[in-house]
């Protein structure tokens, strides 16, 4: 198995060096040449397994690199003893209409984050010693809210690495920015940026294309990578919970082995859908993908008409986490859908411009895996509430937002194929928003908000939240978009 970029440089790279560059050196993000099938008997197989051993079936597929020894090890020890929710670590929610949640926020961070972020330090550091690699390694990462938490705590401590995070000032939940503020650990950092997401973003791409900082960076010992999803060592172990939560559905009885399960995904950055195309062009049976936007809806617009235009209003909404109008992992999407010279200048034009447009041929060959909606702040209120009134189940708002569209979807297709909605992030991660659309508009101080949704739905708070108020907070103060690379360098020379 070797990798190219998106945007047809170099194709001849390993995974482990996929992994340790995060970025092509054309800018483009790295894919795999081909992508592995699977049959009927491989996913008979998978079902007798528990998720660890179901992820590294499934990564070694990717990973040629590593042996069958070595990846077991790696994922045992990511999904071990962090996870609450036992040796599936991502269990399903049967509720009515043919729909099941797939609970992806039982990790160290409660957000489906740490289903990819428990995994990929190790895969670093191993790809790290395959490359011959002999410099310390700097993660950089731009967050809309959960990875910050889910990458600062994957790589706490990690030998020979240090983690800075970069988020937008005001644009995370209280929970997610408490979390981010209080981390732990000797090698780690974290500032506020003033701006939305994708500012925060795009100042993390400049530094990894600063050729000089890079040289500086190098003559002190430190190569910089990424643990975002542009980093193919974050994006892969995403797909293996599609395949995990199949395997589970014909388990339950819910459905037949071969036959076609839907998935809904809220997304912003589009990688957590993508891990399911990979599925699904793996030969996964799944049928439709069901994109769901909320009022930053850049992808949902784009999946109806064609044209990708992030020139439009930046709403900061109830589901940060999707506050976003540059999606990069779209690029990888339309690489194998078009080849990387349209691809290449799609990209240009959008840096120039700010939007691009694909032909008729290529929205119909997006067209048949996908579907796209989108679900404003106060549906997504109501269908929290709906969701505990009806099913007696407690949602976060990333996944109202999903939750609510499929159901519109289906109604208007007919579809009748089961359907999962990706459950991104444990509800108390935001206790405002759960609690207000639960009909408790008081005003209640932050700090008691948890206490009162627990009290109010008899639902324990997580055990990482509940600590957060009584942890020291160690990072503070924001800055602008310009002073991210001398915050990079300063970190570094400590």
């Amino acid at each position: 198995m070797r990798y190219c970029s998106s945007r047809g440089g170099q194709d001849n790279w390993s995974a482990a060096e996929a992994i340790v560059r995060g970025l092509a050196p054309d800018g483009g993000l790295f894919i795999p040449l081909e992508i592995p099938r699977v049959g009927a008997q491989f996913l008979n197989a998978l079902s007798a397994m528990d998720y660890r051993r179901r992820a590294a079936e499934i990564l070694g597929l990717y990973l040629p690199e590593f042996s069958r020894e070595e990846l077991g090890a790696l994922t045992q020890a990511a999904y071990g003893t962090s996870f609450s929710a036992g040796e599936q670590c991502a269990p399903l929610h049967f509720a009515g209409d043919g729909i099941a949640y797939m609970e992806l926020y039982h990790g160290p961070t409660c957000a489906f984050k740490d289903m990819a972020l428990q995994l990929m330090p190790r895969l670093l550091v191993s790809s790290l010693r395959k490359t011959g690699q002999t410099r310390n390694m700097c993660i950089l990462v731009a967050t809309s809210g959960d990875t910050g938490k889910a990458a600062l705590e994957g790589f706490r401590d990690v030998p020979g690495t240090r983690i800075q995070v970069f988020y937008p000032e005001n644009g995370v939940s209280r929970m997610q920015e408490l979390q981010m503020r209080t981390q732990r650990g000797n090698n780690v950092a974290v500032q506020a940026v003033r701006g939305n997401f994708d500012d925060t973003q795009s100042g993390v791409k400049s530094i990894f294309s600063d050729k000089a900082l890079g040289d500086r960076l190098a003559e002190r010992g430190w190569l910089l990578s990424s643990a975002n999803s542009i980093n193919w060592g974050r994006l892969l172990p995403q797909i293996v919970y599609y395949f995990s939560a199949y395997c589970d559905c014909v388990a339950a009885g819910r459905l037949q082995a071969g036959q076609d399960l839907d998935f809904c995904v809220p997304t912003g950055n589009f990688g957590d859908i993508l891990a399911g195309w990979y599925a699904k062009k793996m030969g996964l049976p799944v049928g439709r993908l069901l994109c769901a936007s909320n009022d930053n809806k850049v992808l949902t617009d784009f999946f109806q008409t064609g044209e990708y235009d992030k020139n439009r209003p930046f709403y900061m909404t109830t589901s940060p986490s999707m506050d976003i109008l540059v999606s990069s992992n779209l690029e990888r999407l339309l690489s194998h859908r078009a080849g990387p010279k349209a691809l290449a200048g799609w990209m240009e034009q959008l840096s120039r411009t700010g939007r691009f447009r694909v032909g008729e041929d290529v929205l119909r060959a997006l067209r048949e895996d996908f579907d796209a909606g989108w679900c404003g702040m106060d549906e997504a209120a109501k269908e929290i509430s709906r969701v505990w009134r009806d099913e007696g189940y407690l949602i976060d708002p990333h996944t109202a937002v999903a939750s609510a569209v499929a159901r519109r979807l289906r109604q208007e297709s007919g579809r009748k194929a089961p359907c999962v909605v990706v459950s991104t992030a444990s509800p108390f991660k935001f206790c405002d928003t759960v609690l207000s659309a639960l009909g408790e508009t008081g005003d209640i101080p932050a700090e008691n908000q948890a206490a009162r949704l627990s009290a109010l739905t008899k639902q324990p708070v997580p055990a990482p939240l509940a600590e957060l108020d009584r942890l020291e907070v160690r990072f503070s103060g924001a800055i602008p978009k310009a002073d991210m690379p001398g915050a990079v360098e300063g970190f570094l020379q400590r």
